[in-house]
C-alpha cells in the first residue's frame, strides 16, 4: 500500500510538471510554476486518499487532505491573483538570458524537475499518513491540526496586509512593518512552516507518518535558508532604503516583539 502510494504520487507529479514545462515554453513564462507548486500538494493528496481509500483510517485521511487542500488553493489563488498581468519573474528572465537555446531543457531540470522532487518529498506525511488505519486521531493530532490553523491565520493575514500595502501609492519606497510583519519579516514564510509541522504531527501519530517529519523539516529549511527568506531579502536595501533598520529590530522568521536600536 505505501509504495503504490508513493508511486502514484510520483505519477502525478511527473504529469503535473510536464505540463507545467509545455506551458510555459508556449508562453514564454517559467513564473507559472509559482502558483502550481502549491497546488501540486493538493494532487498529491486527492490521489493518495483515492490509492488509499479502504486501507486508512477514514477521519484522518480527509483531515490530511483538508489542511493540504485550504492551504494549497488559497495560496495557488493568491499567486495567480499576483501574477496576473506580471511579466516573467527575474529570476527566470536571468536564467533565459545566460542559457539562451538550451533553457527549455534548463528550466525542466532545474526548475521544474526539482520542484517536482522537492513537492514530493515535502508532501511525505500527506501520503504516509492515509496508508495506516490506526490509531484515531488524538492529541498529537489536535497539537497538529492547531498549529496548522495558527499558520494558516498568519500567511493569510501577512498576505492580505501586505497586499493592502502595496495597492497604497503612498506605500512606494516604504517597508511594510505594520501589523503582523512588525513581529516578523515574513509571517507569510512563518505560516508557511507552521502549516507543514503541523500537517506532520497529524500524520506522525500513526507510527510510519512519523517518516513525513523529514518533509516538514525540507519546507522549513527551503523558507529560512534557501528560497525563502535569502532570496528574498538578497535585492531589498537596494530597493527599499529603510530595510536595513527593518531587518536590525525585526526578527526573520519567528515572530517577536521588535528590537530597540
Amino acid at each position: 500500500m505505501i509504495g503504490d502510494v508513493l508511486l502514484a504520487s510520483v505519477g502525478a507529479i511527473a504529469v503535473l510538471m510536464l505540463a507545467t514545462w509545455l506551458l510555459s515554453l508556449v508562453w514564454h513564462d517559467a513564473s507559472i510554476v509559482d502558483p502550481v507548486w502549491p497546488l501540486g500538494f493538493v494532487v498529491i493528496a486527492w490521489v493518495t486518499r483515492a490509492v488509499a481509500a479502504g486501507h486508512g483510517n477514514d477521519v484522518r485521511q480527509w483531515v490530511l487532505v483538508a489542511m493540504t487542500t485550504i492551504w494549497g488553493l488559497r495560496l495557488s489563488g493568491y499567486l495567480a491573483w499576483r501574477k496576473q498581468g506580471a511579466p516573467e519573474d527575474h529570476r527566470y528572465q536571468a536564467m533565459r538570458r545566460h542559457w539562451g537555446a538550451r533553457f527549455a531543457v534548463v528550466s525542466l531540470l532545474t526548475v521544474f524537475v526539482l520542484q517536482g522532487v522537492l513537492m514530493w518529498v515535502v508532501s511525505l506525511p500527506v501520503q504516509l499518513g492515509q496508508t495506516r488505519a490506526t490509531p484515531d486521531l488524538g492529541v498529537l493530532a489536535g497539537v497538529g491540526i492547531t498549529l496548522w490553523l495558527l499558520g494558516v491565520c498568519f500567511e493569510s493575514v501577512g498576505d492580505l496586509q501586505l497586499a493592502r500595502f502595496k495597492a497604497d501609492p503612498a506605500s512606494a519606497g516604504e517597508v511594510m512593518d505594520r501589523g503582523l510583519w512588525r513581529y516578523t519579516r515574513h509571517p507569510n514564510y512563518f505560516g508557511d512552516a507552521c502549516v507543514w509541522w503541523g500537517i506532520a504531527l497529524v500524520a506522525a501519530e500513526t507510527g510510519i507518518g512519523a517518516i513525513g517529519i523529514v518533509g516538514a523539516v525540507v519546507m522549513t529549511v527551503l523558507l529560512v535558508r534557501v528560497s525563502g527568506v535569502p532570496m528574498l531579502e538578497r535585492s531589498m536595501p537596494e530597493r527599499r532604503p529603510g530595510y536595513v533598520d527593518y531587518v536590525a529590530r525585526t526578527s526573520a522568521f519567528i515572530p517577536r516583539p521588535p528590537r530597540r536600536v
